[in-house]
This record gives C-alpha cells, sequence and structure tokens, in this order.
C-alpha cells in the first residue's frame, strides 16, 4: 500500500515538472523591428529594437520648410525606448523641426510578416518647429503607420 502511494507521488509529479520540448517550444517575443510608412507616399521610419529597452532608427521624410522643400531629410532618434509594446523616440532636429512619438505597436491586417501593414504604430506624433526668427510651435496628431513587408528571406 505505501509502495502504491510513493509511485502514484512520483508519476503526478512527473506531470507537473515540464519537459525539456516544452521548454524549448516558448512563443517568441514579437520583432517590431522594420520600415514602417510616415505621413506622405515615399516618407518612412526605420525601427530596431536593441537590447535592454532600447530603441534605435530615424525618420526619412521630405522637407518643407522654403529652404528645404522637396529635399530628402534623414532625422536620426536622439532617444527610445521600449517596453513591451509602448514606444517612444524623439528625433533630432534637422532645420528648425524635430519630433516625438509616444504609442504603441499593434498587430495589423497583414496575414504574414511578407505583407504590408503585418504590424502598425499607432499613437501621437509631435513636430517641434523653430522658425527663422526663432519662434517655436508644436503640433500634435493621432497616427497609424503600417509596417512595410519583410523579405520572405530575411530572418523574423
Amino acid at each position: 500500500m505505501c509502495f502504491q502511494r510513493v509511485w502514484l507521488f512520483c508519476a503526478l509529479s512527473m506531470l507537473c515538472v515540464p519537459s525539456n520540448a516544452q521548454a524549448q517550444t516558448a512563443v517568441p517575443q514579437d520583432d517590431y523591428s522594420g520600415m514602417y510608412t510616415f505621413l506622405k507616399e515615399g516618407e518612412f521610419i526605420q525601427i530596431t529594437l536593441e537590447g535592454k529597452g532600447n530603441v534605435t532608427g530615424f525618420i526619412s521624410r521630405f522637407g518643407d520648410s522654403e529652404s528645404d522643400k522637396g529635399t530628402f531629410i534623414d532625422q536620426f532618434f536622439k532617444a527610445g525606448k521600449i517596453e513591451g509594446n509602448k514606444i517612444s523616440f524623439t528625433t533630432e532636429t534637422v532645420h528648425g523641426a524635430s519630433y516625438t512619438f509616444e504609442g504603441a505597436f499593434a498587430r495589423g491586417p497583414g496575414k504574414s510578416p511578407q505583407d504590408e501593414g503585418y504590424y502598425s504604430l499607432e499613437g501621437l506624433l509631435t513636430r517641434n518647429g523653430t522658425d527663422a526668427q526663432k519662434k517655436t510651435s508644436s503640433q500634435s496628431a493621432k497616427v497609424q503607420f503600417k509596417s512595410f513587408p519583410r523579405d520572405a528571406g530575411s530572418p523574423p
């Protein structure tokens, strides 16, 4: 009788301990790194998730002031962080303009990473500007940017 209890205890204990195969099949964390649309056709945001919650990247956009209208401008992130799916970043100031973004990544309508809009980036984008007379302005808008398709051969 005592032997049967010990055997039953050992059998039940083994059911509660995950096997090596189960531990190795943990769901990977989403990799939101990649290119996303920006405000106008042809403009984009490049986002790279670094370790420990750091984010690097840049906005590539067309100039909109008198001196740079139509010129392509790259504005690199001066600061960026991510916690879970929540992201924030601030760009360097170029030609009197900088951007801040506070928002989150979400799953979009795309069926796979090779589809446009597999992820979306949603939140509040603020454009900070300084004109020639040193007058500062700030404009904010809720935005939604879609991920560009990833190459089928690239790692996730």
